[in-house]
């Protein structure tokens, strides 16, 4: 839903051709500026610079020094202090006039200044065109501040990889090196490219991607990705990923990509924009015009003018389509420094208005970290075990992984025809029995006799048949995270209705977490096209705004579906990164509240600018029609404002959530 805005550009947004302006850019555009490319470059601040000067000794000689000569060259000294200023934006009007564009800021603030020397009044005509190219140099620096931010936020990626190649360590771009390759990083390295450890366990910070400080401790065979710093010694790890695929390269992209989705009130400022500048423009003609039938031979057309002017000055509305997308911007990079990223600022408007989270249970609010407490089997434990992890060795269920784990280097027998039963479990043929491995549903869809003192239990269980007799069942348990209970009372304090939790897992478990962390809403049980058709239930009711936070590995479907999908912990998980609207870096339930609280500190600020912008023009508008408000006061609606509004939307960045 990305929208293209070639066309819907106006005002200050028709710099969307080839000399599209830094600001307009909050939409990810990169094109040329003709004011010059950087804004720390002396050059693009040459213009500004010589039409100040001049303008400042010109002022001298007129009202201080008051030196007679000067009158005749007067104009010629206006004219060419008006020239650095000037030309670049008559070169924009023709641009603008070529692409069939007529009403724009550019056509307003020539026609404003051109009139003014047409009057005689040469230092108004300078003044505003120099501050309206101040204005615009503060805009470009602080939408390139928004984005060297966010870059400097994401951008972490290595540029050199030492691969083993021919018997030795060489140095290549990390863009060259192929998948399974062998790569060694040194302590105090960033890793280049995702990949399996093959050293031992090793620490690594993860600041970079999850915004979290402590370091996390990252196993043999498990995965590390790039951006990630190693801190301990050195590491070999097997390349898993291509370099434009590691999930740091896909995030960089998804928030490069994120200005593209506009915000309702973006676009609705733009459209505004759009038909606002050319009535502005008619006005400014009527005010010229119509006091001539009314006031008849008292009418001075030089006074009528000069207010028109000063009507067309004020009523640009650059302010407004400039602060806007920039306020978003730091939205966005305000979320990115805490480990949070919007896919765009149309997410960032919806997650305001968020009245339902619906969440998953295992690895979101509990850790995912299963551990087998209790093995019961009519069969010899050895035996019973092996069957079990022969079935589940293959799959990457978290209870699967803790089965395996606790089998430490026993050996298992081949395990073949596994088929996965979707929400019950596991078939397959070890040693040529027939096993089953799974929960209470599968025996039962295969009429297996099994105790039925086992629905009693609280925990989670994997029953096991051999041969359809009933072999036994191993207890698992998880844990819930630790600040999950904390995340649910937030949530409810910062105006979530309701909290929804649902689960595949055994509705008495979930009962039991449920009661733990005060969630008054809650279903077991299900199986993934359940939850699908909870939240569909839930969405029946259209005031119901939803989200879903899930963990990305089978949540893809819930993910897609909701109002706002957020994915959590997904660095490792590419269905998230996809498919999910919100990506939460870390492990943290407690961040939903964060991204909440960013959500609407943006749209606070996006209203003050608005408010801002309209009331103080409104004001002067009516002054200067009445005559009342000069151009001097004309330039500080417009630019002033403008300044203020920009200063408005980068304090995003410093706020603290």
């Amino acid at each position: 839903m990305s929208h293209s805005h070639d066309k819907e550009d106006s005002c200050c947004s028709s710099k969307a051709h080839k000399h599209n302006h830094e600001h307009s850019h909050a939409d990810g555009d990169e094109h040329d500026h003709d004011h010059g490319g950087d804004p720390s470059a002396f050059k693009t601040y040459l213009p500004a610079i010589v039409t100040f000067t001049m303008l400042l000794i010109g002022i001298a000689f007129d009202s201080v020094f008051k030196v007679e000569a000067f009158k005749i060259i007067r104009p010629y000294w206006y004219i060419l202090a008006y020239l650095p200023v000037g030309i670049p934006v008559l070169q924009e009007v023709w641009e603008t006039f070529k692409a069939k564009e007529f009403f724009t800021e550019f056509s307003l603030m020539s026609i404003a200044t051109i009139g003014a020397f047409a009057i005689g009044e040469y230092p108004e005509g300078v003044t505003v065109m120099l501050f309206y190219t101040i204005g615009e140099l503060f805009q470009m620096a602080a939408v390139n501040r928004a984005k060297r931010n966010i870059s400097a936020l994401l951008d972490v990626r290595a540029n050199v990889a030492h691969v083993f190649r021919n018997g030795k360590y060489e140095n290549v771009n990390p863009e060259k090196v192929e998948i399974g390759e062998t790569i060694q990083i040194k302590a105090g390295e960033k890793i280049p490219l995702d990949g399996e450890l093959l050293s031992e366990k090793n620490s690594f910070d993860t600041a970079a991607l999850t915004g979290e400080s402590k370091p996390k401790t990252i196993n043999k065979g498990e995965n590390v990705l790039a951006g990630m710093l190693n801190l301990d010694s050195v590491i070999e790890l097997k390349v898993t990923k291509a370099f434009a695929d590691s999930t740091l390269s896909r995030i960089l992209e998804m928030v490069q990509n994120a200005t593209t989705r506009k915000a309702k009130t973006e676009l609705f400022i733009r459209k505004f924009a759009k038909i606002y500048t050319p009535i502005v423009f008619f006005l400014a003609l009527a005010l010229v015009t119509i006091p001539i039938l009314v006031l008849g031979s008292e009418y001075h057309f030089q006074t009528w003018l000069y207010r028109s002017l000063v009507f067309l000055v004020i009523s640009c509305p650059c302010a407004l389509v400039i602060s806007i997308p920039l306020g978003y911007f730091g939205g966005i990079g305000a979320a990115s420094a805490n480990g949070i990223l919007f896919k765009g600022s149309n997410f960032l408007d919806l997650i305001t208005k968020l009245n339902t989270v619906v969440m998953d249970k295992t690895g979101t609010l509990t850790k995912g970290v299963f551990k087998v407490q209790k093995i019961e089997s009519n069969i010899s434990e050895a035996d019973f075990l092996s069957y079990l992890v022969s079935v589940e060795a293959k799959s990457t269920h978290p209870i699967a992984k803790a089965i395996v784990e606790y089998n430490g280097d026993n050996a298992i027998h081949s395990a073949e025809n596994i088929k996965e039963i979707a929400g019950m479990g596991l078939q397959g043929t070890v040693n040529g029995k027939e096993v089953l491995a799974g929960n209470v549903k599968l025996l039962e869809k295969f009429n297996i006799d099994y105790d039925l003192k086992i629905k009693e239990l609280v925990e989670s269980i994997v029953v096991v048949a051999v041969d359809e007799k009933y072999a036994g069942y191993v207890l698992i348990a998880d844990e819930i995270k630790e600040d999950s209970a904390d995340a649910v009372k937030k949530l409810h304090a910062i105006g979530i209705k309701q909290v929804v939790m649902l689960s595949g897992d055994k509705t008495s478990i979930v009962k039991k977490v449920a009661g733990v962390l005060g969630i008054d809403t809650y279903f077991g049980d299900l199986l993934p096209q359940d939850k699908v058709s909870k939240l569909e239930e839930l969405k029946k009711d259209k005031l119901n705004i939803v989200a879903f936070v899930g963990d990305g590995i089978n949540d893809t479907p819930v993910l897609a579906i909701s109002d706002i999908g957020i994915a959590m912990g997904a660095m490792g998980s590419d269905a998230a990164i996809e498919t999910a609207d919100v990506v939460i870096q870390t492990d943290q339930p407690s961040k939903i509240v964060t991204a909440i609280k960013i959500g609407k500190a943006t749209k606070k600020v996006v209203i003050q600018n608005i408010v801002l912008a309209f009331s103080v023009k409104a004001l002067v508008l009516i002054l200067g029609a009445g005559g009342i408000a000069t151009m001097w006061e004309a330039v500080f609606a417009d630019v002033g404002v403008a300044l203020l509004a920009i200063l408005n939307a980068v304090r995003i960045q410093k706020m603290k959530f």
